[in-house]
This record gives structure tokens, C-alpha cells and sequence, in this order.
């Protein structure tokens, strides 16, 4: 994924049935998250046209696969696993081994397709999170 893919790959998530973008999401952020995690973002282009995307980075420990969009008329074509697996391998090439992700509680089909692959839910943690920004919906 390049900075370039920007509007196409936005359009795309936007698109994309419990896909939740904010603030955080911005052009200016986005192209900070590339920089710092080169290499781990991907794109799908069919004839020209972006068909489906990820956002991964690391924390240096850590693994996190964000924002996995195929567009609906592409589904079942194994993009979203080649997408996931691009990432997995991306990872694994700076010794990264284990990876999270975040799917929405009510998002079935998503949960359904992480554990095809074998990712398995985490329920004995909780997610917690704090905004020090004034923007509400960072």
C-alpha cells in the first residue's frame, strides 16, 4: 500500500459492511503509519481497480492487522486471505510471530473468517482504550 491508495483504499473501507473509520484514519495519519511500518500494508488491484486492502504495523513485539476490505463483487476469490497472509509474512520477516486484530462483536462473517485461518478469539482479556486528543472520534 502507498500513500497514493489513499482515496481508492478509504473509498473501499468506507464501503466495507462494520468497517468503523475515524479520525485516526486521516490522510496525514495514515501516511505516518505507512512510514513507520514499511512494507506490512497491501493492496489488490484488478484491471486497474483496488478490489481490497489491509493496514498492518508492528509495535516491535507485536503484530496488528487493521482495516481488512475486500470489495463485495471480489469476495471469495482468496484475496482476503492472500491479504492476510502478505501481512503474516511481512511480519515474520522482522521476526514478528504473533499478530491481533480487532473485529466488531456483532461482525459474524469477519470472526468466521479469521478462524478459517485459525486466528482464535482472546476472551479472557478486555479491550481498554484512553483519547488524549480532543477530537472525539480519534
Amino acid at each position: 500500500m502507498l500513500i497514493s491508495d489513499y482515496d481508492q483504499v478509504t473509498a473501499l473501507w468506507g464501503n466495507t459492511e462494520s468497517m468503523s473509520l475515524r479520525g485516526a484514519d486521516s490522510e496525514e495519519n495514515i501516511t505516518l503509519y505507512l512510514k513507520k511500518n514499511p512494507g506490512l500494508s497491501f493492496v489488490v488491484e484488478k484491471q486497474g481497480l483496488l478490489v481490497g486492502a489491509v493496514l498492518a504495523g508492528t509495535d516491535g513485539r507485536r503484530g496488528y492487522l487493521q482495516h481488512l476490505a475486500v470489495n463485495a463483487a471480489s469476495r471469495g476469490e482468496g484475496l482476503g486471505k492472500q491479504l492476510v497472509n502478505a501481512v503474516i509474512d511481512g511480519l515474520a520477516k522482522q521476526g514478528i510471530a504473533k499478530t491481533h486484530l480487532f473485529v466488531h462483536a456483532d461482525n459474524k462473517a469477519a470472526q468466521t473468517f479469521y478462524e478459517s485461518m485459525g486466528w482464535f478469539a482472546r476472551d479472557e482479556v478486555r479491550m481498554f482504550s484512553f483519547n488524549s486528543s480532543s477530537e472525539l472520534n480519534v
